[in-house]
């Protein structure tokens, strides 16, 4: 009778993850969780922000197909009435069910989270999420304070709670009413944090003594990015503790002691997160539903930590695109669970040692939008048909792909090569590629290039990430017939991946690019 889906999306979490290879993290409940999955280590959003990501990956269409660069339109109404992921399995006799942030609240989803066409009921949300943005950080002058950096005691926060904790106990909740009714459920909850504030439970810094902390490899600006690449993180900017350090615009850069306390902070908060993670996906094996029910994880997007003197998201770099993705599917990516046995068991990062290694990894490059038919392929519905060359006027159908050909089943090993590729080609014509892309108001940096209204947009960076290389195009774009000009480009990025895995060096100019160009164009 098919399977269910529990569907995990965190805001602004970028793959900081001890499956993902990092060594400070503690992540020991994602990481089991990945240790029972199909793990792609190369996977990107199409938009390195929280609404245009959101409704990009729920409708399976690209920011150019939704027009949503911004957070100020509603898809429906303002470029085609797509049906989403949720609407579909909803149509193939799911309850759909969300909790937490999973469409951008607002009017980018009609101030009703997209229900009720997405929803079977209404969206959950946390009580404690209206005070996210209060004055709850203690200073060390006792008073309190709207910070970046801000660790709480609980006890102490409105409703001795915080947003996530109740996600995690309402998720719970959903869960039990699903089993004991027998429904085949598509449950999807979404995590505020690592979102800013960073505001987590104190305790959690216990994890991340500051001498541990270090910076980013490369925390300056590089001497060859052009201006209009730059995001000056103009939210992290106007948090009462940064403002205090009157740091300049758009360029000057964080003190060392506070970057170290962001990036401290950013762990503790994703470790908080693994908490929830363990009690959610623990919930699922007591209710015995660990065995029939597929588990995706990822993120809207990453969330730079200092890297190119950058901060939050806004950009086309891997640290702002590259986003966490697994898929645990029973029977599939594990073999079938006996009756009774635990699968995820609850793992406390405060006394948890030692790692898991991911089940399957796959290096292909995969991108967010292939969510929605990757998703459809797995639950066994019928794959939405590929969008034609312009889809404005199509309810149902994808601009991603589905991605389950890069799961072997057979060893949870994955195969590098591709089909029908002679290797030594490497297929550089099929060579998968991930497209982002980031508006901009102007050439160089100014108080809303992080977020331009959509008539404020003038250009359009539009990247293309493979294996090897990274290659962004910043073109000139009319916001009042959504076209950009590729004749008209303002500047151009180039970074190979395999000498330049943090992508510092642009070698836009010392390199003819015809070859990129096409590509990019196709």
């Amino acid at each position: 009778d098919g399977m269910n889906v529990l569907f995990i999306i965190v805001d602004d979490l970028r793959p900081v993850l001890g499956c993902y290879g990092d060594k400070l993290v503690k992540s020991p409940n994602i990481d089991q969780l990945a240790s029972r999955s199909m793990v792609f280590s190369n996977a990107y959003a199409q938009q390195a922000v929280c609404a245009p990501s959101r409704v990009s990956f729920l409708t399976g269409r690209r920011p150019d197909t939704t027009r949503l660069y911004d957070f100020y339109s509603y898809w429906r109404v303002h470029a085609g009435n797509y049906s989403t992921l949720p609407q579909y399995f909803k149509e193939n006799g799911y309850v759909t069910l969300s909790v937490g942030k999973v469409f951008h609240p607002g009017v980018s989803s009609n101030y009703s989270d997209d229900y009720p066409y997405s929803w079977s009921i209404p969206p959950f949300h946390p009580s404690a999420e209206k005070h996210e943005n209060d004055k709850t950080c203690r200073g060390k002058d006792g008073k309190l304070y709207a910070n970046l950096v801000c660790p709480v005691n609980v006890t102490e926060m409105p409703g001795g709670t915080l947003p996530d904790i109740q996600s995690t106990e309402e998720a719970i909740h959903l869960l039990n009413i699903m089993k004991t009714n027998r429904q085949k459920f598509f449950l999807a909850v979404g995590y505020h944090k690592p979102h800013i504030p960073l505001r987590y439970p104190q305790e959690f810094l216990k994890l991340y003594p500051l001498e541990n902390i270090t910076l980013a490899p490369d925390p300056w600006v590089p001497k060859r990015l052009p201006s209009v690449a730059y995001n000056p993180w103009m939210d992290i900017r106007q948090r009462d503790d940064v403002e205090a350090l009157n740091v300049s615009f758009p360029y000057g850069p964080l003190p060392d002691d506070f970057q170290r306390q962001i990036r401290q902070s950013y762990y503790a908060a994703v470790s908080y997160l693994d908490v929830q993670i363990g009690l959610l996906l623990n919930a699922l094996d007591n209710l015995g539903l660990s065995n029939n029910t597929i588990v995706v994880f990822t993120a809207d997007h990453g969330w730079s930590l200092g890297e190119h003197g950058e901060w939050a998201k806004y950009s086309n770099f891997d640290v702002a695109t590259r986003v966490p993705l697994m898929f645990y599917v029973p029977g599939m990516t594990t073999s079938p669970v006996s009756q009774g046995a635990k699968v995820f068991p609850y793992l406390d990062p405060f006394s948890h040692t030692g790692g898991s290694a991911a089940q399957g990894q796959s290096k292909e490059v995969v991108e967010l939008v292939s969510l929605f038919p990757t998703l459809a392929d797995l639950a066994g519905l019928q794959v939405p048909p590929a969008c034609p060359e312009t889809s404005f006027g199509v309810e149902l159908c994808t601009e991603g792909t589905s991605i389950v050909h890069y799961f072997n089943v057979s060893e949870g090993k994955v195969q590098e090569g591709r089909e029908g590729c002679d290797n030594t080609a490497r297929c550089l014509n099929e060579e998968p590629a991930a497209f982002s892309q980031y508006p901009r108001p102007a050439d160089t940096p100014q108080w809303n290039s992080d977020k331009p209204k959509l008539k404020d947009i003038r250009i359009m960076g539009y990247s293309m990430r493979t294996v090897d290389y990274r290659y962004t195009l910043w073109v000139h774009f009319d916001p009042n017939n959504f076209t950009a000009n590729f004749e008209d480009v303002h500047a151009g990025e180039l970074y190979m991946m395999e000498n330049d895995p943090n992508q510092d060096y642009n070698i836009y100019n010392n390199t003819s690019h015809g070859w990129f160009f096409k590509k990019l164009l196709d």
